[in-house]
């Protein structure tokens, strides 16, 4: 909400997660951005240039839109994400909104196993840390 109040509607969706990077890190909330998201097909990883915007506290994945409104395919995107990376919780946050709590939508993975890790921070923890200074 921080973001949207200083820079308001109609950037791009980079500005946006960029901004919401900085915002987490002084808050000393652990964030990773443009996390790589391969496929797995027949025993095989593949990378076909798919990418969480960010990743909260391992946990928590944000896709972020600055669209006119958000649809289906959004939804089914973030949907995709949570399933391929075993992450529990979703957020599409739409900034082209004039508040920005109308532009927020959570989403639960409902075959996430609290007992497995997520599969990002099996494949990328060592690779993907965005630090901010």
């Amino acid at each position: 909400i921080a973001v949207h109040r200083v820079l308001g509607p109609g950037l791009l969706e980079s500005a946006y997660q960029r901004c919401m990077l900085v915002e987490l890190n002084v808050r000393g909330i652990d964030v990773r951005q443009q996390i790589p998201m391969p496929l797995h097909y027949k025993a095989m990883q593949i990378d076909c240039g798919y990418r969480i915007d960010l990743l909260v506290a391992s946990q928590v994945i944000v896709e972020i839109k600055s669209v006119d409104r958000l649809h289906p395919i959004h939804e089914a995107q973030l949907l995709t994400y949570l399933r391929l990376a075993s992450c529990p919780v979703g957020l599409l946050i739409n900034f082209n909104v004039p508040v920005v709590r109308y532009g927020i939508r959570r989403f639960l993975n409902s075959q996430h196993d609290s007992a497995t890790p997520s599969a990002v921070n099996r494949s990328t923890r060592s690779t993907t840390s965005s630090p901010v200074s």
